[in-house]
């Protein structure tokens, strides 16, 4: 499960997600742009030490765009390149903001809820050291075996690639499984080995990742 704090953040992470959106050249958006934070959804960390958040957002001219970040309470070693944002938390402290796609944590948990056919992290929000159930604003399923063995995952190398449609597609290679994660996401038809999202207002669902 993943305990949602309620806490101060400096910088945002709206400010966050948009800074870095408009350093990235497939993401299509530019300095000073204005983007919809559409929602939001969890993988869980089994080790409890590395928080897993995957951004849904909107650009001004309506395209849908997923931002994997993972947030780590040091920095992680040979990942300088892939570092998005340092920021303030008030109670966790000092956080180093990652592209999840270069996170082997991230590739760990995404390609165990794809084969093993899991769900995003159940929510809780901490409050006053009581766990309340908080919703996901963005629910996602993978579709797999539930008996499937557990990846293991050491290593986690992206590549971002256009895709014909003008989007893009980021493949990860790992010591396990080759993961693509649609970073402009597609229409879904629920296939082994693919995992989907919708949100209020979708309509049908999406793909946002699957076992290449």
């Amino acid at each position: 499960m993943a305990i949602i704090h309620r806490a101060q953040l400096t910088p945002g992470k709206q400010e966050v997600v948009t800074t870095w959106l408009a350093s990235q050249p497939w993401s299509q958006v530019s300095a000073g742009d204005t983007i919809e934070m559409v929602g939001a959804f969890r993988f869980d960390d089994p080790a409890g030490e590395v928080g897993i958040e995957t951004h849904v957002v909107r650009r001004a001219d309506g395209r849908i765009l997923q931002v994997p970040l993972t947030y780590r309470g040091a920095a992680l070693q040979g990942a300088e390149r892939h570092l998005v944002a340092e920021m303030e938390h008030s109670v966790l402290g000092h956080r180093w903001v990652y592209d999840a796609t270069a996170d082997p944590v991230y590739a760990q948990a995404l390609a165990s809820t794809i084969l093993r056919g899991q769900a995003g992290a159940e929510q809780y929000l901490d409050v006053d050291g009581t766990l309340a159930p908080l919703p996901s604003s963005v629910v996602v399923h993978g579709f797999g075996d539930p008996d499937a063995a557990e990846p293991v995952i050491t290593t986690a190398s992206p590549s971002t690639e256009d895709t014909p449609d003008g989007g893009a597609v980021v493949t990860i290679s790992t010591d396990g499984p080759t993961l693509a994660v649609y970073l402009t996401p597609r229409p879904a038809h629920g296939d082994e080995g693919q995992l989907t999202g919708r949100w209020d207002g979708l309509g049908d669902s999406v793909l946002l990742a699957g076992i290449v």
